[in-house]
């Protein structure tokens, strides 16, 4: 791969099931606290939200503003710099959306798309 191929780093940042999903919830609620992402995104663990919002947050990806009160309060949102984010996270969204209506259109349902991929990948 060329050394100017930066994707890398973009799957990097974005890699793993719940970034994309905690930045869908912070662009759409602008700010949140922790337990309200943990009850936006009632399959994550604790452990792991934790662990996605310090990654994003060192990437300066979002902004964790604590407020030293009794009891703590600590909000996230994304950071002015990961706000330039945005149009690349909506054209994967479009790019999705499309490559599921592509699937549904080759193979029929939904279900039977996502059949066909399940009977790939155990070898079927």
């Amino acid at each position: 791969m060329s050394l100017n191929c930066k994707y890398e780093k973009v799957l990097e940042i974005l890699f793993g099931k719940w970034k994309t999903v905690i930045l869908f919830h912070l662009f759409s609620n602008r700010t949140m606290r922790f337990s309200e992402l943990q009850r936006a995104i009632p399959d994550i663990t604790k452990k792991m939200l934790t662990q996605q919002l310090r990654e994003l947050e060192y990437h300066d990806i979002i902004h964790r503003e604590v407020y030293h009160q009794i009891p703590p309060k600590v909000e996230y949102s994304i950071s002015a710099y990961g706000q330039s984010l945005l149009p690349v996270l909506l054209a994967m969204n479009d790019w999705g959306t499309a490559h599921i209506k592509h699937l549904n259109e080759l193979y029929g349902e939904e279900s039977s798309a996502e059949a066909f991929v399940s009977n790939e990948i155990a070898g079927k």
